[in-house]
């Protein structure tokens, strides 16, 4: 059906704001005039213009426009924000028909944008490819309907399923996965907001936790460190990246600086769902737990999770740490030279 060919479409060109939209959604838009698409947009860098007002601008003949379709991934937006409401520009300019993939959950839309349309006399048609819709923008759904990031697990083990060694011989990181695995984990911190490693992790690894082998932006940083066992000369306290410091020191009078915070928990409490109201408080959309293993099974045995990437290599260690058990099936599993990745879903 043409529909879903043209929420494709948007689906497509909507990914090229992910990254840069947030905490906005990465929405995607088409207009179409006799079977033709005359106008393309997705939402700009946060602060700048939606994906609608993007489209509208770019079709040369606006009068063309009273004849068109236009085709979002989600509800047009009905409030004031750093923008108009694109629910009113499209009555502006008197587009026939709205085609949405989903509802914006957002009660500051939720169907007020479809009433603004169907009030002005434009046919709304609301679903088309929902799943695929709803799927695209999961971190926005996650962040409104959980009140909590978007969470990916993400771990390398051994062919005999240990995480890393007993014993290290220097502070560097022991590769489990090849390179082409780790490529692909960096393209997946330049899509992700923030990502959060353990204690035991920083002081045996001493990581950077940023982008180096792909494109795009540094996820911010997240370091658990309960009793402040970090010294300051470990690459994560830089301040060459936002980092948050989640720590259960209340005593000490903590000095942040533009680009490190420290945030205070309870240890004897669910430390998962404490870390959870942290990053909500910051606005954090989406976050990858590196580890190691305890805090990732932190967050297994709390149910917070929502998938999980995990690489397994060609090596063989015989005895180490074990590497978490997460006990559901797994949803896709492809090669990646001599690795294999395996992703889980947490329905």
């Amino acid at each position: 059906m043409s529909h879903n060919k043209y929420i494709q479409r948007c689906l497509q060109i909507a990914k090229n704001g992910i990254g840069t939209a947030r905490p906005n959604p990465s929405v995607g838009a088409v207009i179409v005039y006799n079977n033709r698409i005359i106008g393309e947009g997705f939402t700009s860098e946060y602060g700048g213009s939606h994906a609608e007002v993007n489209a509208i601008n770019s079709v040369k003949d606006k009068a063309l426009l009273k004849h068109a379709t236009i085709y979002v991934t989600l509800e047009p937006c009905a409030h004031f924000g750093k923008t108009p409401p694109c629910a009113n520009l499209i009555v502006k300019h008197q587009l026939k028909k709205v085609v949405i993939g989903c509802i914006d959950s957002n009660s500051l839309v939720a169907g007020k944008g479809i009433s603004i349309l169907k009030k002005a006399g434009i046919t709304v048609i609301v679903g088309v490819l929902e799943d695929e819709c709803r799927e695209h923008h999961k971190q926005f759904f996650t962040v409104l309907e959980k009140k909590r990031p978007y969470i990916i697990l993400k771990w390398a083990e051994t062919k005999d399923g240990f995480i890393a060694p007993l014993k290290r011989d220097s502070q560097n990181p022991v590769w489990i996965s090849n390179a082409y695995s780790q490529q692909l984990v960096h393209k997946l911190r330049a899509k992700e907001h923030a990502i959060l490693v353990g204690t035991n992790t920083v002081l045996e690894d001493n990581p950077k936790l940023n982008v180096r082998n792909w494109g795009g932006e540094h996820p911010i940083r997240i370091v658990i460190d309960n009793c402040l066992r970090l010294p300051n000369n470990l690459n994560v306290f830089d301040e060459s990246v936002k980092t948050i410091v989640i720590t259960g020191k209340k005593t000490i009078d903590f000095t942040n600086k533009p680009h490190l915070i420290y945030e205070t928990i309870d240890f004897d409490k669910n430390v998962a769902a404490q870390v959870c109201t942290v990053l909500n408080s910051h606005k954090i959309q989406s976050v990858i737990i590196e580890g190691g293993t305890q805090t990732l099974q932190t967050f297994i045995a709390e149910n917070l999770w929502d998938e999980a990437k995990v690489f397994v290599g060609d090596v063989v260690f015989k005895n180490g740490i074990a590497a978490p058990i997460l006990n559901k099936e797994i949803k896709e599993q492809v090669s990646i030279s001599t690795n294999v990745l395996k992703t889980f879903i947490n329905d």
